[in-house]
């Protein structure tokens, strides 16, 4: 059922994106007199179809890693005379352009708008305080301390923690300095410029955690080790565990809280584990087999089936975000632009080596991150669909012959020169972006098969 939910769950963010994208081309074409002879959300032959009063074929085909607005081409041996004027080569070059450029246009209207939604929903979300630095670190050696609450990242305003991460991210593989802004939290006023210096930082690092590469963990409540529920038929049960036992040693070493005593379990599956816990005022012994289970991302675990007493967070460590319609769409379009950007710096990062090439992720990657999502929640599906949505756009528009970034330069050259290129040179461009995307895919693919 997972597996089915995961896939449904990709096939429709991609139905919709896609959708999206090739509505763009098509009403574009449409304004600029281009008839449009199909429609297509797929590829294959389609297994649904309808026509319009305009003739143009709608359809959905079984391949769903993509879509195409077939446009009447004047190359096309079945032109009819009366139809030369409605083809594609016949527009001017800059109503080409637009045509082209419609589809990523569409998909950051759409990010915009989802960015605009969300942006216009009440969160409230842990502030980015510090919980701990490591020592012999890039933060510890600038004076980061436990406690401060990050304000800016580079001068960039860092309201929440996925704000501090994704400023972080753009700094991946370089050398210079990171200057975190940080404040006190007894102190309004008052800010630091921390200077942290970074040499090729995390250069070829696989799934990088730009925080943890800098040394920091984020604040979080300690939280006791204290059981709040027994699962039935659990291995705690068969144990003799109860609601309301704390541990407080595991294999007589003190237990100092709730994360060290998962952690102890979950890396230990199937192995005895003599285990003291305090239940009303007294120390009971207990010996605990916990269970071998398969968790998403984490392999092969110890699962003992206890639940924990859940903890409040200050206050002050909290903070409530929401924008009214103006502000919103303000941080929406900042949101797109931000998105973009990062695109664009981790694939020059990318051929430069200042990125692992194993961060690619393929379609099987992709869905396992629309999968979470969905799992998370609406809001977090929406946020992942949006930033697709960006990354769609932007990479159809970079230079390669097969997207629309490559059709555009080719119009480009064609209106600067003021004549048609050579079927040669065109059929040239369209092997080697097929080739450079063919090389592409396969690594992708080839990465999320070693994830799995």
């Amino acid at each position: 059922m997972e597996f089915i939910h995961t896939v449904a769950v990709f096939l429709f963010v991609l139905l919709i994106l896609v959708s999206i994208h090739e509505w763009g081309h098509f009403i574009i074409a449409r304004k600029c007199g281009v008839r449009v002879l199909r429609f297509s959300v797929g590829f294959g032959k389609p297994f649904w179809r309808f026509y319009d009063k305009y003739g143009t074929e709608f359809a959905v085909a079984p391949i769903p890693l993509g879509g195409y607005v077939k446009m009447l081409d004047e190359t096309d041996e079945n032109v009819a005379p009366a139809d030369k004027n409605k083809t594609f080569e016949s527009r001017k070059t800059w109503q080409q352009i637009a045509i082209l450029a419609a589809g990523p246009i569409a998909n950051f209207i759409l990010a915009v708008l989802l960015f605009w939604w969300l942006a216009m929903q009440e969160a409230t979300l842990p502030s980015p305080v510090i919980g701990e630095v490591e020592p012999n670190t890039p933060a510890a050696y600038a004076g980061l301390e436990e406690g401060q609450h990050i304000i800016a990242i580079d001068g960039v305003v860092t309201p929440g923690r996925s704000d501090v991460y994704e400023r972080l991210t753009h700094r991946l593989g370089e050398s210079g300095s990171i200057i975190v802004t940080v404040k006190y939290p007894d102190s309004s006023d008052l800010t630091y410029d921390m200077e942290v210096v970074i040499r090729d930082w995390m250069k070829g690092s696989e799934a990088p955690d730009p925080l943890a590469g800098i040394g920091v963990k984020f604040y979080r409540p300690h939280i006791p080790a204290l059981i709040d529920s027994v699962l039935e038929g659990s291995a705690a049960e068969d144990a003799g565990f109860l609601a309301g036992d704390e541990v407080i040693k595991v294999d007589e070493l003190e237990v100092d809280g709730w994360q060290s005593w998962s952690e102890y379990v979950r890396q230990r599956p199937n192995q005895p584990l003599a285990v003291s816990v305090k239940r009303n005022g007294r120390v009971k012994e207990l010996t605990l087999t916990p269970s071998l289970v398969e968790v998403k991302g984490f392999g092969k675990v110890g699962q003992a089936g206890v639940g924990v007493k859940a903890v409040s967070w200050p206050e002050n460590m909290l903070v409530t975000r929401k924008l009214g319609i103006t502000a919103a769409l303000d941080k929406a379009v900042e949101d797109t632009w931000s998105n973009s950007v990062m695109v664009l710096v981790s694939i020059k990062k990318l051929l430069l080596g200042q990125i692992s090439i194993k961060n690619l992720s393929g379609p099987i990657g992709i869905a396992k991150v629309a999968g979470d999502s969905a799992r998370a929640g609406l809001q977090y599906y929406l946020h992942f669909m949006a930033v697709l949505s960006v990354y769609l756009g932007v990479f159809n528009l970079l230079p390669i012959p097969i997207l629309d970034g490559g059709r555009i330069v080719f119009c480009l050259a064609e209106g600067i020169k003021g004549s048609p290129l050579s079927e040669r040179v065109k059929m040239a461009g369209l092997q080697l972006g097929l080739m450079f995307m063919g090389v592409l895919m396969i690594m992708a693919f080839y990465n999320d098969i070693l994830r799995l």
